[in-house]
């Protein structure tokens, strides 16, 4: 049953939602989680998680159960059709999770919601936030269960409710950017693959591009642009993307397909994570281009902070001023990752024949210096932005951390 009032209330039970409220139940918070459907994800969607997010996670005792569900790749490919431009190797990354996790995300945010039960929590599902307002001293929420109206009073709301969030509009903060042209199709299928289940493959190819990557069930997940995607791509939309964009010797052959989807592609960022009593994260926040696997992992990680910060301030460990910390450390991760999938982004959708060329020759160059693949792998890994999801100490503050502001977000500056 739904209370009247809650200290936090959190709107979307996805995989940032989720973890949030794993947080701040591990931190005796009281809290109410509400999802609009009435079931978890029966389809994959993500299927990557990093190492970044596997270290953020472990405080909140889902990642040896991740781990058990998933499969683990150390290769990571940029290919030319047949041509290799650029090798990875994960198995050398300065972390206790050296690879990539492959798993679907309907079984990642299964593995959340088993944590949040046994913490003794609920997910109150089909239940629809339809207003949010907020005053000096708190938010009300409106919401609908069983066609019926109801206001919960919080003392924050966190809006976890994807692109078309209902707690960003409520803000009136502006979600600054555009959409890509032309679609992308998503699919989980069954494949005589030549190159097997040991790395995850981006190919360029003048028609656009496609990712290959493994999945624990032994299908593979296939991602690939496409101009105008019907909406639910078959086999033989898969056959063709492969045809033109795969390997020319040895072909990819697809047996048969799990679940397919067409999806718009947008890069967008906020200007602010925070208005008083009112926080986005996630979608809600910031979207990007697939390219790198890097939408689900960095919303993740927004909510562990977040967890962590609301969690101090309920329990008196942190002043109410330190919530300003969020945005100080997630923003300019975010506005990071916008940076690497729209620059890979725009390499896979290279057109023109000089500039397809420079870019094969760029990234053969790279290939040739360990110094600049470890940089990508850090990168792509998460790693790199790993100062951007570490809170500073409560007796630290003030004056431990300035946010100064720029036209790309505020960034964090640690005092000597």
């Amino acid at each position: 049953m739904l209370p009247d009032m809650t200290e936090i209330l959190i709107i979307g039970a996805g995989p940032t939602g989720m973890a949030l409220s794993i947080a701040l139940h591990q931190a005796n918070v009281d809290h109410v989680l509400i999802e609009k459907l009435a079931h978890g994800l029966q389809t994959s969607r993500a299927g990557v998680i990093h190492a970044q997010t596997l270290e953020s996670l472990e405080p909140l005792g889902v990642t040896q159960r991740l781990s058990e569900l998933s499969v683990k790749l150390e290769d990571f490919a940029i290919r030319d059709r047949n041509r290799a431009l650029l090798k990875l190797d994960f198995c050398k990354l300065p972390s206790r999770h050296p690879y990539l996790m492959m798993l679907p995300q309907n079984l990642t945010e299964q593995v959340f919601a088993e944590r949040i039960s046994a913490l003794g929590g609920t997910i109150h599902r089909e239940v629809e936030a339809v207003a949010v307002a907020q005053d000096s001293v708190g938010a009300r929420v409106t919401v609908v269960q069983n066609g019926q109206e109801k206001i919960i009073s919080a003392r924050y709301v966190v809006g976890a409710d994807g692109m078309q969030s209902l707690v960003r509009k409520s803000t009136g903060i502006e979600f600054d950017g555009a959409a890509y042209d032309g679609s992308f199709v998503l699919a989980d299928v069954r494949l005589d693959w030549p190159a097997g289940p040991t790395e995850v493959s981006l190919f360029f190819a003048p028609a656009g591009l496609v990712v290959v990557a493994p999945l624990p069930d032994g299908s593979y997940r296939v991602v690939a642009t496409m101009d105008e995607a019907p909406e639910k791509p078959d086999v033989a939309d898969i056959q063709a993307l492969l045809d033109s964009r795969g390997p020319t010797r040895n072909k990819a052959r697809v047996l048969g397909i799990g679940w397919s989807s067409r999806f718009r592609l947008h890069h967008r960022l906020v200007r602010a994570y925070r208005k008083d009593r009112l926080f986005l994260m996630g979608d809600a926040a910031h979207v990007h281009s697939p390219a790198g696997g890097q939408g689900m992992n960095t919303g993740i990680i927004d909510a562990v902070v977040l967890g962590q910060l609301l969690g101090d301030v309920v329990n008196g460990v942190r002043s109410e001023a330190e919530l300003d910390l969020y945005e100080t450390l997630r923003r300019p991760a975010a506005q990071e990752v916008l940076d690497l999938a729209g620059r890979m982004t725009d390499m896979a959708l290279a057109r023109n024949p000089v500039k397809r060329f420079l870019r094969n020759l760029a990234l053969s160059v790279v290939d040739l210096s360990p110094f600049l693949k470890r940089r990508i792998a850090l990168k792509l890994s998460g790693l790199s932005r790993a100062p951007l999801a570490r809170l500073p100490a409560p007796s630290a503050m003030p004056g431990a951390v300035e946010a100064s502001k720029s036209e790309t977000g505020p960034k964090l500056k640690l005092a000597a």
